[in-house]
């Protein structure tokens, strides 16, 4: 009786080892490989279908894509989509094709009149830089730098976000993603307001966008004359209350960055509050791809008015994955992480080849209120998909 109850432990023990060697080789063997394969095909047809200067943004409900132009708040996804998948799959032909598209955004570093310059310059002419080390990429990040610092107002603390609208001086959460050009401009062109100005930014939003449960409202429009705050609301987001999903992953992005640039320990804390939140919400479905709003969630609810985000799963697994960088307890982030990014490289998120508009992610969710990029693919989504493969690959050592 002993020995086949010793037989039995044994067996235990070597099946939990089994299943532990697993989950560490599962994603190289069973996975990754595979999206590696779906991300270079369509990447490849996208940027042989697509013209620079007129970037897919999302697919229409008839099944055509909605290119923009220079102007478009995303216009800088698809170059840098086009960057990380070089660095992803080794194709230098998606090198290229990005170096292409990128010099084709040169007239953005004109653009004065929005904050969503880092989305557009940083993450297409900052990850050409990076990759490439070719000065020619610098003088527009500059301007660009120059703009996006020339709207920030010390008398609020922060950046203006919007030009349009009733708004007095309206600053959105999203604001927080442009915050790490602006470190990256001010050690790069020695400029030390950049630093400062983005460091105001996050302090004044830290003290005034966040809830007891830091949750984050979407808008907080100010009193330019004072930087009293007039009203907090939203403009994406289900109600002024509610938990706008990539409005949380947006902050947590946003203060895991501001750390990484600063180690100003406030930052830390704050993202570590966001990540909790999101990480340990009741209502977060089990593929850890959250609906894109945390509060649409109710006995009324359908799946016409609950339609998933993995805009913001794919940047709260990249946020995630940075944090796990910047802690000594780590796992917790990465596993969390490895989950979304698992999720988001099924069959049920991610595109057949040739198919889906030649994106590569399915199922995101733009502005739900006003109709606009429903349960559909979006550019965002796929670059923070592929920048989170890339650190998860660098952070597995795979």
């Amino acid at each position: 009786m002993k020995k086949k109850f010793s037989t039995f432990i044994i067996a235990i023990v070597l099946s939990s080892g089994s299943y532990a060697m697993q989950r560490q080789i599962e994603p190289a063997e069973n996975w990754l490989k595979n999206t590696t394969d779906v991300i270079n095909l369509q990447l490849t047809k996208a940027a042989e279908t697509y013209h620079p200067g007129k970037n897919p943004r999302s697919v229409n409900p008839d099944g055509t894509v909605r290119v923009v132009g220079l102007k478009d708040w995303t216009t800088g996804f698809f170059p840098g989509s086009l960057w990380y998948g070089y660095e992803l799959t080794g194709n230098k032909t998606l090198a290229d094709q990005a170096k292409k598209f990128t010099l084709a955004l040169d007239s953005i570093r004109y653009i004065k009149d929005t904050h969503d310059l880092g989305f557009m310059l940083y993450c297409s002419y900052g990850n050409a830089y990076r990759i490439t080390g070719d000065k020619s990429y610098l003088p527009a990040l500059s301007e660009g730098a120059k703009n996006l610092a020339a709207r920030f107002d010390p008398k609020v603390g922060a950046i203006r976000s919007w030009d349009f609208g009733k708004w007095q001086y309206p600053v959105i959460i999203d604001n927080m993603m442009n915050l790490e050009y602006l470190y990256w401009a001010g050690k790069q062109f020695n400029e030390q307001n950049y630093i400062k100005a983005a460091s105001s930014h996050a302090i004044t939003t830290l003290k005034n966008h966040f809830r007891k449960d830091f949750s984050s409202f979407h808008v907080i429009d100010y009193n330019p004359e004072n930087g009293s705050v007039v009203r907090k609301a939203t403009h994406q987001g289900l109600t002024d209350e509610s938990a706008w999903a990539r409005g949380q992953a947006w902050g947590l992005y946003g203060y895991t960055m501001c750390y990484a640039n600063t180690k100003d320990a406030r930052f830390l804390t704050q993202a570590q509050n966001i990540a909790k939140f999101i990480m340990n919400h009741p209502k977060t479905p089990k593929d850890k791809i959250p609906v894109w709003d945390y509060d649409v969630h109710n006995a009324l609810d359908t799946e016409e008015r609950a339609p998933r985000d993995a805009s913001a799963a794919a940047v709260i697994a990249s946020a995630l994955l940075e944090l796990s960088t910047q802690v000594n307890d780590g796992k917790k982030y990465v596993d969390y992480a490895e989950d979304i990014l698992k999720s988001l490289s099924s069959d049920a998120y991610l595109a057949k080849p040739g198919e889906n508009g030649l994106f590569i992610l399915k199922h995101s969710t733009g502005a739900m209120l006003y109709n606009s990029e429903i349960d559909t693919a979006i550019d965002y989504a796929d670059y923070y998909y592929l920048e989170a493969l890339k650190r998860y690959k660098m952070i597995k050592k795979i």
